[in-house]
């Protein structure tokens, strides 16, 4: 039963999308007017993927709801794809923001916030030191840079379907002879991802100290669990196993926390006391104001210190002239205080249970073989009967066409979920009745779907 019939998928989708353009005039207005002088009418290319003919313009947002332009109001389970975790505009970071933006926005010099965020993330996460950027992708590419410059070694070790923000070396996949290549969406490549890493699947113990056998491997850059091709959870004892295999082979082991972060208040690497050298983590905790951090241990901090002269650490690839601006350490702060709290947890996590809950009932009436995985205050459904131990797993598992047209049947009901997945986030002003309704909608569009 749960094959789905491509003929009745398409008329129904021809639908959906006819019903979403008669109901958005002005945000398909706005769109055509865009297009101008945006390519796709869009201010970036990945905005075009959203379901629907076009894009659906804001015009408020406030904590778990957005309205568009055309006056409709969504509950919001993207998020920012986790940039607004924590609502939108929380009143807190709001209130700080609003505060420093009359105080100077960027100086190029610290702020006494910079030591309260420092300090807040040593408690957090178990790394005493840190530095700032403004995106998570920075923050992972200073941290490779670091650690290419500590081991003197060339290769990064990532997971097969990974995620990283758009660092270079992250962008490969294991090919069919298990060597690694080119993501097939690796736009403009500097060079081939061989040269600069090898690719490992999640969960594969064996295969990475293979990896890390060679003895050229600076770093491996890892989501304790993986996210973005679909949420994939750690067997028991991976992490500790990831943990245990680069320090034997003397690499540096990055946990990147920037999706994970929904597991708790000190993510994935705070609830299960992982105990990585680097941490990089952004979006979420700024509150919506650009940001980005890496943690890293008092070895790393010594041996940075070691080796670099104070002449050379303006043009040495690390940081940015607008890097720790004023602007992200108020938001970072309020945030991370008076918003990412465990209290918000204690809300968050059991609504996405809810959530999940909810979604594995409306596979259960059709009979679908799908599955539905759960991270803290995160959840995701995914078109395969079990749930996937490894990113090539998890990335066979996916239908563009079918996800395409969930999301829509959903936005068309006025909720919204990540696009380029099948993924709910739970934010501190989520509520009971906004989960219901997303069940509502979901056994709804199964049932008529498989009828």
């Amino acid at each position: 039963m749960s094959t789905v019939d491509r003929r009745r998928l398409a008329e129904l989708h021809a639908r959906e999308r006819a019903a979403f353009t008669a109901a958005r005039p002005r945000s398909q207005a706005l769109a055509e007017q865009a297009k101008a002088h945006m390519p796709g009418g869009v201010p970036m290319s990945w905005m075009v993927k959203w379901p629907g003919d076009f894009p659906v313009f804001v015009d408020h947002a406030e904590g778990a709801h957005f309205t568009c332009v055309d006056g409709i109001d969504h509950v919001d389970l993207c998020l920012g794809d986790t940039g607004a975790m924590m609502g939108h505009s929380p009143a807190p970071t709001v209130e700080a923001v609003t505060r420093q933006l009359s105080r100077g926005i960027t100086t190029m010099l610290p702020t006494e916030d910079a030591i309260a965020v420092s300090t807040g993330l040593a408690e957090r996460f178990g790394l005493p030191f840190w530095q700032f950027t403004l995106t998570a992708t920075d923050a992972n590419r200073h941290a490779i840079r670091y650690a290419r410059h500590l081991t003197g070694r060339s290769k990064i070790v990532v997971h097969n379907y990974c995620y990283h923000g758009s660092v270079d070396e992250t962008f490969a996949t294991l090919g069919e002879g298990g060597e690694t290549v080119n993501r097939r969406n690796n736009i403009g490549a500097p060079v081939d991802t061989s040269e600069t890493t090898r690719v490992v699947e999640f969960n594969d113990v064996e295969a990475l100290e293979k990896a890390l056998a060679h003895g050229d491997v600076a770093a491996v850059l890892v989501e304790p669990a993986l996210t973005n091709i679909g949420i994939v959870l750690p067997d028991p004892g991976y992490n500790e196993a990831l943990r245990e295999l680069t320090r034997k082979y003397g690499a540096l082991l990055i946990n990147d926390e920037t999706h994970t972060i929904c597991a708790g208040p000190g993510g994935f690497t705070g609830r299960d006391h992982l105990e990585p050298d680097m941490l990089v983590i952004g979006k979420s905790i700024g509150g919506g104001i650009p940001c980005g951090t890496f943690g890293f241990s008092q070895e790393v901090a010594d041996r940075i210190a070691r080796s670099i002269e104070l002449e050379d650490i303006d043009v040495g690839g690390i940081g940015g002239t607008l890097a720790g601006n004023g602007l992200s350490m108020a938001a970072m702060k309020a945030t991370l205080e008076q918003v990412m709290t465990p209290a918000a947890f204690e809300h968050m996590v059991p609504l996405a249970d809810a959530w999940a809950d909810g979604v594995q009932a409306g596979i259960d009436a059709v009979g679908a073989d799908w599955h539905v995985t759960r991270l803290g205050a995160r959840a995701e459904y995914n078109f395969s009967a079990q749930p996937s131990r490894n990113g090539q797993d998890a990335h066979d598992a996916d239908d563009f066409e079918l996800q395409q047209y969930l999301h829509l049947y959903a936005l068309n009901r006025g909720i919204l979920l990540t696009p380029f997945h099948n993924m709910a986030l739970m934010c501190p002003d989520t509520t009971q009745a906004d989960v219901d309704a997303h069940s509502a909608m979901f056994l709804e569009c199964v049932q008529e779907l498989f009828a």
